[in-house]
């Protein structure tokens, strides 16, 4: 049985099951790590214009979230590892599933070239890293290496730190800043998690952790994921024996054409939510999403790479490696979420030199949102936590056209501050 549901259910499922509706409901450390095993997979992003991305994906999710706390929870706790060319943080006890993947990188053509002509290279890195313990990129020097011409490294070296990491012979001990710090796996991951299951198993647990990340998922495509060939007949056969025998369920949003598939668990959520009620699990500890503005990373799941149009017909694209000439807002632009909607957007970042957040300009998708008192209250609450997150001193909001919101924004600002 296909289970209908109106758009209004599908956005408040996806916000709620992600920590973001009706507001945040974790806290701390042991919050944060709540929070990542919800996101699934926390992607993480070097740049650093305002925050790195995936720490603004968990500050908009747990109070009191402090930088770094979920590098906290993956090199210092070992609950968490990074890897992937998609580089996203996943949880430990996933390893051996994803060990599974890892093996596969063995038989892509770009790393089978490499091993052909870096061999020695990469026999050479085993080597140090099985001496020093802990080896980073940074190293050995330019002039000493073979220069090779890729984007994941200029030096041979660097490359086969890489690959070791891609294929699970070495993991990420820690980072220095951003650059990765490498060690042997035996020697991060607990022993009892350093082995492959099935491919079969490793393959059904991470399609339907796919599914769960998502909320609501077509499932179209996921060969590039799963480091194989999934032909579009395979993975509908999954996708069907996967309903049949209860553990998806199959789902009709009213305006999107694709039927979706949601894990069965998530039903009584979803079930609840039609109802008209909110499920008491995701009841906020602080203010709810009405009462403060939470703004959203540039990758953050709900928003990023389309999903904004689709659940909310926002209009959201990340223009940070858009030429300038043709940015229509600006590079670290961060929507807006109040309530359940997304109802505009700013761009900012953070002057360290002065410790001051810089508003480069903010945009509202209905201008009577500025004349809406509850609105500009919870827009000031939004920017007074965001200020405290970044330890900001002051906030230049001169560009801010809204003379209400630029009021709003300077107070929240200051009552940090007092």
């Amino acid at each position: 049985m296909t289970l209908e549901i109106p758009l209004e259910v599908a956005r408040r499922f996806i916000l709620g099951k992600q920590g973001l509706w009706p507001g945040r409901r974790w806290q701390g450390l042991e919050g944060t790590e709540a929070a990542m095993r919800a996101i699934e997979q926390l992607q993480l992003d070097p740049l650093v214009l305002v925050a790195r991305a995936h720490d603004l994906i968990l500050h908009a999710r747990v109070i009191d979230y402090q930088q770094d706390d979920w590098a906290t929870l993956t090199y210092e706790r070992r609950r968490f590892f990074d890897w992937g060319g998609w580089l996203a943080v996943r949880p430990m006890d996933e390893l051996p599933h994803w060990r599974v993947l890892m093996r596969r990188e063995l038989d892509q053509p770009n790393w089978i070239a490499f091993q052909e002509e870096h061999g020695p290279a990469i026999a050479e890195m085993r080597e140090v890293l099985a001496e020093r313990g802990t080896v980073s990129n940074r190293e050995f020097a330019a002039g000493t290496r073979v220069r090779i011409d890729n984007y994941r490294g200029r030096k041979d070296s660097a490359l086969a730190l890489h690959f070791l990491w891609r294929i699970g012979d070495a993991m990420i001990h820690h980072r220095d800043g951003f650059e990765r710090v490498y060690a042997l796996t035996e020697s991060i991951a607990p022993p009892g998690l350093v082995y492959e299951t099935d491919p079969e198993v490793a393959d059904d647990y991470l399609m339907r952790k796919l599914v769960g990340a998502d909320g609501l998922a077509p499932m179209r495509t996921v060969g590039n994921f799963m480091r194989r060939k999934v032909s579009p007949a395979e993975l509908a056969a999954w996708r069907q024996s996967k309903v049949e025998c209860g553990e998806l369920i199959e789902v009709r949003v009213e305006g999107w054409r694709a039927a979706q598939v949601a894990l069965a668990t998530d039903e009584p959520l979803i079930r609840e939510l039609l109802d008209g009620r909110t499920p008491a699990a995701w009841a906020p500890l602080d203010t709810t999403t009405d009462e403060e503005a939470t703004f959203l990373a540039p990758l953050d799941p709900v928003s990023a790479r389309g999903r904004s149009k689709q659940l909310f017909d926002f209009e959201y694209i990340w223009e940070i490696y858009k030429p300038v000439e043709l940015r229509r807002f600006g590079p670290y632009t961060l929507p807006i979420l109040w309530g359940d909607r997304l109802v505009g957007r700013f761009d900012a970042r953070m002057d360290r030199s002065t410790s001051t957040l810089v508003i480069n300009g903010l945009w509202l998708e209905d201008d009577a949102s500025a004349r809406n008192g509850a609105f500009t209250e919870a827009l000031g609450r939004g920017i007074e936590r965001l200020v405290t997150f970044l330890e900001a001193r002051r906030i230049d909001a001169r560009a801010v056209s809204h003379g209400k919101l630029r009021s709003a924004i300077t107070v929240a600002a200051n009552a940090e501050r007092s």
